[in-house]
């Protein structure tokens, strides 16, 4: 990550889901999935960065299995409560950082939201990505449109948001293809301002 995130989201973690914009925001980005997207049952999938997981809570009949990943303790901890708390036997939650560790195993989906513009090294990322995914497999990438960086607080070290066409060409020439992507949603902050957000799907070969 671009800053140590860890403390920073396990600090949020347990009032997450409290956030009434995480859950709309989650709603539409899955609706956009679906419709971008050819997925089905017998699929399984990866969130990277995944919170508290809302995003794969909505999705969980849509694929066989789902993994959700964060490198935050403290939104594990969560997902996993919520886990037991909801009787679901298709997700389960680990504690891992793809910038840093290698994880063994592959996925037909992966996919992630506001989590690209927190990535120092995001070919690194998406790389990484690509070898997880299993022929044809799919990655879905939601963030922000590029901003002024008045998203986050003054001293977040961040990306201010992505120019998507700059960001195909990336994923492109990481191995993908079939890139396209569409506006998914936009935030309201408490200066005022609205951030839209773009959702962007590409296909491995």
């Amino acid at each position: 990550m671009i800053e140590n995130l860890n403390n920073k989201f396990d600090d949020r973690a347990k009032d997450w889901d409290k956030n009434n914009i995480h859950h709309l925001r989650s709603v539409a980005i899955a609706e956009r999935m679906q419709w971008m997207m050819p997925l089905d049952k017998t699929m399984t999938a990866l969130e990277y960065g995944a919170g508290t997981g809302i995003l794969s809570f909505l999705l969980c009949e849509q694929f066989s299995k789902i993994t959700l990943m964060d490198n935050s303790e403290g939104m594990i901890d969560v997902c996993k409560e919520k886990i037991a708390s909801c009787g679901v036997t298709n997700i389960e939650a680990l504690v891992h950082d793809l910038e840093k560790q290698e994880y063994v195993g592959s996925v037909d989906v992966i996919y992630s939201q506001m989590v690209l513009h927190h990535v120092e090294n995001v070919e690194y990322l998406i790389n990484s990505m690509y070898g997880i995914l299993n022929a044809s497999g799919w990655l879905s990438i939601v963030d922000l449109y590029e901003e002024d960086g008045t998203f986050h607080e003054v001293d977040a070290k961040v990306h201010y948001g992505f120019n998507p066409e700059d960001l195909k060409h990336l994923i492109e020439k990481c191995g993908f293809t079939n890139v396209k992507y569409e506006p998914c949603f936009e935030m309201k902050r408490d200066n005022g301002k609205i951030y839209p957000i773009f959702i962007l799907v590409a296909q491995k070969q």
